[in-house]
């Protein structure tokens, strides 16, 4: 079966996938808040509203890698981001599904995302998340491996502040939209009151 492309409707529209990657929730067990979390930090964030294509994943390497590949060769996203598995417990296998099929990997993502979690958790140590880069011919996208958890998914993304609003950590998706750019991608821009995009000076649209 051949999966629906995404078609941009604003030459500066984000195309993206959301995967959630949980066992108990492909099951039914329990109600996936990972996708809802993301797709709502993305819609506060982006000031071009973007388009999703979403899928819930058991914690299977060939499925994941499937899912990833598929948004991203056929679907043609330009950011997957990716939510549960990253941990060290013998199901947690998203980072190697995620590696599986990248072309380049982007190990800051990786660093900075267990810095912002280390200023709440010791436990961040544990964390596994990566990030890649997938190149087809005509073709490039970001994939990211965040958090489970709805808060640590914002925290993550947006980074940390302290009570007057000053950001004491920068969060990962400050440089998400250089790296599209980088890759030729779409022209996304943020809120500045949610995350304020990094781009140098050369980059940016006058």
């Amino acid at each position: 079966m051949t999966s629906k492309r995404l078609v941009r409707q604003h030459p500066d529209q984000l195309l993206v996938g959301l995967v959630s990657i949980s066992d108990r929730a492909t099951q039914g067990e329990y109600q996936d808040e990972g996708i809802p979390a993301l797709q709502q930090w993305l819609d506060e964030a982006l000031i071009q509203s973007p388009q999703y294509a979403t899928r819930l994943i058991a914690d299977e390497v060939p499925q994941i890698s499937a899912a990833l590949t598929e948004l991203v060769d056929e679907v043609g996203c330009d950011l997957v981001l990716t939510t549960g598995g990253t941990g060290p417990a013998r199901r947690d296998v998203t980072p190697e599904a995620t590696l599986a099929v990248a072309t380049k990997e982007m190990p800051g993502f990786g660093e900075q995302m267990r810095q912002i979690s280390l200023y709440f958790v010791p436990t961040a140590i544990l964390s596994r998340q990566v990030a890649v880069i997938r190149e087809t011919d005509d073709h490039a996208a970001l994939i990211i491996n965040l958090p489970g958890q709805p808060k640590a998914i914002a925290e993550t993304l947006g980074g940390v502040k302290d009570k007057e609003g000053n950001t004491v950590v920068p969060g990962v998706f400050a440089a998400v939209p250089y790296c599209i750019d980088l890759i030729g991608g779409p022209y996304a821009e943020t809120h500045e009151s949610v995350i304020s995009a990094f781009r140098p000076k050369s980059a940016r649209r006058s």
